[in-house]
This record gives structure tokens, C-alpha cells and sequence, in this order.
């Protein structure tokens, strides 16, 4: 019988979360931190769009990583529940990884997340974690960590004087339990205004990639491990399955497409008459678009495009379920679904 193994005492486990404007690395990082794809990637903004836990093992701690979608101002009810995904998530974890990418001027997009990170969190530290050190010279990258430290400092500041002033607006009130508006217990301000810390890294080449799991590991609660060791997500393999597809689709498309794009998977069934040392499984699946133009975009000339996506995706599937598998893809349109409260609950969201 296998003996689990012996933790040490001060071994830590919890959950940090990474957040940023879309397409700033969250996903990559996370893939590089687990050591396996979890979490899909694109050079398109948007790409995750559902709450993806990746699990780190560590000898000094276990890490679940959420990677959540990126945080933008909402255009539609879609974006919206995205946005509520990540606030959600904001108020149980223990550690969150603001992530800003190197190669970008920190611009009005970064400040707004900043500041919905540092309304929401109270005393939950935040690690500023600026992505894709690799593609940067090490003079800007020297910039931008000021650049980004300067944000936070500015960012917590304005929010602390925020907090300290509804404070006085609620002490100078009236009590409704009569105790003549006397001054609430204060929190202490004390500790210097920033992120608690900044860090580059680099998922591409590998930089710094300890260093962020030992520091995000060392802002942990102590704790056993709150996984078994091996895994690696607790995604349902269906739901990989979906987001393997959209991942396909999503190579080379228009602008437009990726946030008109959803994916469903129908049916995953065993073949029969295969023999057990050959299996082979059945997976249907749906892609659906907004408009009937778009569908001739996925679609592609005499369904090339089609077949390419499902050539890749079968690839990335069976690769993940380590077995042959039958991809059947269909195209349909769900008219405006990401306004549809009825369509957005049919597709998952």
C-alpha cells in the first residue's frame, strides 16, 4: 500500500488568481505553471471565458490557480457575466496576480482593473506580475516594473482616501443603534500604498518562473494539500473538450469572430465493436456564431476551414484524453446569443 507523503509543517496550499486586461498571458502563465495545457490560449483578446483551476505541486506547497477571463468594460450581457466571473473569484482566493505585459504601455485599461482589483479585495494581497519580459529589452523592462509600481501606488492610495472618507461620512452619521455616532474600530493604514509585490516573468523562455510560484506560494495560508497529488485540473474533460475546439477555431479568424464564437459539445460516446486494446470515441460537437456570414467564415470555402479546425482540435483532444477519437463539427447560428439571457444559459454562461 502506497504511504502518502510526509508534509512538512510549515507546507502551504490556496488559491491565487490571475487577472488583467484580456490577452496580457494569464493563460499561458498558468499552462507554464502547471506544466500541461489547461487553460486555451490565443492572440485573441478573450479567449478564457469560464473560471479554469490549474493545480501546481510543490514541495513547499500546492498552488490552484485561477485563471479567469479578462476584466474589460462590458459591451454586452456576455461581458458582463464575464466580469461577474472575475469579481466572484476577486472575494475567495488568497492571493491575486495582477498581470500587465511588458511589451505595453500600462495605459487607462490597466488603472481600471487596478482600480475594480484594489476596490474589491480588502486585505488580500496582490502581486503585480508583468507578463512577456521576453519581448522587451532590459531597459524598458526596467521601466515598466516602475511604471507599474508607480500604478499601484498611485491606485491603493486613492482607494485608501476613498475608504477613509465614506468612514467618516458613516461616523458622522447618526447610529441606528443609538450610540450617538460615536468613531468605528479603524483598520491601520500603516503599511506603504503599492502591491505587495512586482515581478517579471517570462512563460516563454522560462524567466522567473520559480520565483513567482515560490512567492505566490509563500503568501499562502499554512494548510495540507487541498488536492491530490497528480492532478492537474479540476476542469470536467468535456468542458476541455470545448474550449480545445474554440481554441482552433479561433486561429487566423477576424476580429470580430472570437467573441461571437461559443462551442458546446453535444455527445462523447464510446465506438462499438472497437476491441479494448484500440478504443475509439464518438465526440459531436457544435460551434455557434451570431450571423450567417460569420458561419461562412468558420465554415471556409467547400468546408476547408472547418476541416482544418477539426484536424487541430482532434490532435489537442486525443492528446488530452490519451485515446483516438471522432470529431464531428457542426456549424449553427444562435441570432445575438451574447444579448440573449435565454441563448447565454443554453451555451453555459
Amino acid at each position: 500500500m502506497t504511504q502518502p507523503t510526509e508534509q512538512p509543517a510549515d507546507f502551504r496550499a490556496g488559491f491565487a488568481v490571475f487577472v488583467g486586461r484580456p490577452n496580457v498571458g494569464k493563460s499561458t502563465l498558468t499552462n507554464a505553471l502547471v506544466g500541461r495545457k489547461v487553460a486555451i490560449t490565443s492572440n485573441r483578446p478573450q479567449t478564457t471565458r469560464h473560471t479554469i483551476r490549474g493545480i501546481v505541486h510543490r514541495t513547499d506547497g500546492q498552488l490552484i490557480l485561477v485563471d479567469t477571463p479578462g476584466l474589460h468594460r462590458p459591451r454586452t450581457l456576455l461581458g458582463q457575466r464575464l466580469n461577474d466571473v472575475v469579481a466572484q473569484t476577486l472575494g475567495e482566493v488568497d492571493v491575486i496576480g495582477f498581470c500587465v505585459p511588458a511589451d505595453q504601455k500600462v495605459g487607462p485599461g490597466d488603472r481600471y482593473i487596478a482600480q475594480q482589483v484594489v476596490a474589491a479585495v480588502g486585505r488580500t494581497p496582490v502581486v503585480a506580475i508583468v507578463t512577456k519580459a521576453d519581448l522587451v529589452p532590459q531597459q524598458r523592462l526596467a521601466e515598466q516594473l516602475v511604471a507599474v509600481s508607480e500604478l499601484g501606488r498611485e491606485v491603493v492610495t486613492e482607494e485608501r482616501a476613498q475608504r477613509e472618507a465614506r468612514r467618516r461620512r458613516r461616523d458622522a452619521a447618526p447610529s441606528a443603534k443609538g450610540t450617538g455616532g460615536r468613531p468605528a474600530a479603524q483598520r491601520s493604514e500603516d503599511t506603504p500604498a503599492g502591491w505587495a509585490h512586482v515581478i517579471p516573468v517570462s512563460a516563454a523562455d522560462g524567466f522567473q518562473m520559480d520565483e513567482v510560484a515560490e512567492l505566490l506560494v509563500s503568501l499562502m495560508p499554512v494548510s495540507p494539500p487541498l488536492y491530490p497529488e497528480g492532478d492537474l485540473t479540476d476542469e470536467p474533460e468535456v468542458t476541455m473538450m470545448g474550449e480545445l475546439i474554440r481554441e482552433a477555431a479561433l486561429e487566423g479568424v477576424r476580429d470580430e469572430l472570437p467573441h461571437s464564437l461559443a462551442v458546446v459539445v453535444d455527445e462523447v460516446s464510446e465506438r462499438e465493436g472497437r476491441s479494448p486494446d484500440n478504443p475509439m470515441l464518438d465526440v459531436h460537437a457544435s460551434l455557434y456564431v451570431e450571423r450567417d456570414s460569420q458561419k461562412a467564415i468558420v465554415i471556409g470555402k467547400r468546408g476547408a476551414r472547418l476541416r482544418e479546425i477539426g484536424t487541430r482540435a482532434r490532435a489537442q483532444i486525443e492528446s488530452l484524453l490519451g485515446t483516438r477519437i471522432y470529431l464531428d463539427l457542426h456549424v449553427k447560428v444562435a441570432k445575438e446569443w451574447q444579448r440573449d439571457p435565454r441563448q447565454l444559459s443554453k451555451l453555459g454562461f
